[in-house]
């Protein structure tokens, strides 16, 4: 480069008229009108407009080519811009080959296949960038929360040697002669971390090899975890409404550009949340016509209806135990009833969580009930006879409640590099 940066755009204004500046970013736009040339170059914070007067512009520079501009701050005319950049050289730094795949103004509409392909040059568009920007305020809210609750961050394995919570759909994998998995959640080890820690957190990826091609199931995804000893499922309900209302506020007060710039009108939820039961869902899907039972699973054309009727946000309760993992606690007043908990956007599950077994005897006989081989889960059980407290916890997934802030139906538009059993690469 022949001078440095100096400046990043939205970090220009007019009260640095006459000042020298040097800006690095893509072309955006050209235009040429006699012996001016007028240049639209943006950088990840904004746009700015470089008037190319007394200098000449090289021959060889076109769209999305990548360029400094050194150049002095000037009042401006155009309607769409504060101040103007009067150039004083140009080094281009790397031309964009073109035809380019997608067009990444967006000005021509691409299809979400074509853009994931070129996901890079995908994110010059100030829509996808936005969505990101958000992503990135969310990560940092969520963190900010936890360690005010005085919860623990932590990173368990992700490559694992056995099918720990006994579902189907795990990735497997040759690990030095030996059969491993690809971690589905971190559930067994955040409860183990109870022991010690008592309070822990966890934001990872996590994978699952569900054939589905939803536009909100993915085979690699982002999930927020958290586990609290000496709590009750109703304990961490609270803390998972207080983190989502937290994470709105924020995005609210932080992201007032990005939001603009998605058309996105965002208001922080109302609570308290509303709270369901399963069996009073039951009854309501029942009065609608549909042949339910009480024991029976919720399918996406139940949850649809649900949805209709409850469209925001909503704590769905007490699950019967026969639908919930082998570590999930039941009521103690009645032993079919779980103390469980989803958090729904309407139709859409944000989160699953519940009051966990912390007595040995119970967690082997449970495991054993689900047709499950209790030597699988020797590691973890060894945990339970060195005192394990009474824990509950919940895991969220990020992507899908990213779907619910920016306001699309379609998760792979919030993930960088999306995974499902069609894509691969890049």
């Amino acid at each position: 480069m022949k001078f440095k940066k100096t400046h990043d755009i939205a970090d220009i204004t007019i009260s640095l008229e006459g000042s020298k500046v040097a800006i690095g970013g893509w072309v955006e736009d050209l235009r040429k009108l006699g012996k001016m040339s007028f240049l639209t170059v943006r950088d990840v914070t904004g746009l700015a407009q470089v008037i190319v007067k007394d200098i000449t512009l090289p021959e060889d520079i076109t769209r999305q080519t990548v360029i400094m501009v050194q150049g002095t701050v000037q009042a401006t005319k155009a309607r769409d811009f504060a101040f103007e950049i009067k150039a004083e050289a140009i080094d281009i730094l790397t031309k964009a080959v073109h035809p380019l795949p997608i067009d990444p103004i967006g000005r021509l509409e691409s299809n979400i296949d074509n853009r994931l392909n070129a996901r890079a040059l995908d994110l010059r568009n100030q829509r996808v960038a936005a969505i990101f920007k958000i992503r990135s305020a969310v990560l940092a809210s969520l963190r900010k929360k936890f360690l005010e609750k005085k919860f623990i961050e932590i990173t368990t394995p992700k490559i694992i040697g056995s099918a720990s919570e006994g579902g189907a759909n795990l990735f497997s994998l040759e690990y030095f002669g030996k059969k491993a998995y690809l971690a589905q959640s971190p559930q067994l080890y955040k409860e183990q971390m109870t022991i010690g820690l008592e309070r822990v957190f966890e934001i990872a990826s996590f994978y699952r090899a569900e054939k589905s091609h939803t536009g909100r199931h993915l085979s690699e995804f982002t999930s927020i975890d958290l586990e609290a000893a000496f709590m009750d499922y109703t304990d961490v309900i609270q803390i998972l409404e207080d983190i989502v209302v937290q994470v709105f506020a924020d995005v609210i007060s932080g992201c007032q550009n990005e939001l603009a710039i998605l058309e996105r009108k965002l208001e922080i939820p109302k609570t308290p949340f509303e709270r369901v039961t399963y069996s009073q869902l039951i009854e309501e899907l029942q009065s609608k016509g549909v042949e339910l039972k009480w024991g029976d699973d919720l399918l996406d054309s139940h949850l649809k209806l649900v949805g209709e009727s409850h469209p925001g946000l909503f704590f769905l309760l007490d699950w019967p135990m026969a639908l919930k993992p082998f570590y999930i606690h039941p009521k103690d007043d009645d032993p079919k009833v779980s103390r469980s908990f989803d958090l729904q956007y309407g139709h859409l599950e944000l989160s699953s969580g519940g009051r966990r077994l912390h007595e040995p005897a119970t967690l082997k006989a449970r495991i054993a009930e689900q047709g499950l081989d209790p030597v699988a889960f020797e590691d973890h059980l060894r945990a339970f006879d060195w005192g394990m407290p009474p824990h509950s916890g919940w895991g969220m997934g990020l992507d899908r409640l990213m779907t619910v802030i920016v306001g699309t139906d379609n998760v792979r538009e919030v993930v960088l590099y999306p995974r499902d059993p069609d894509r691969l690469a890049p």
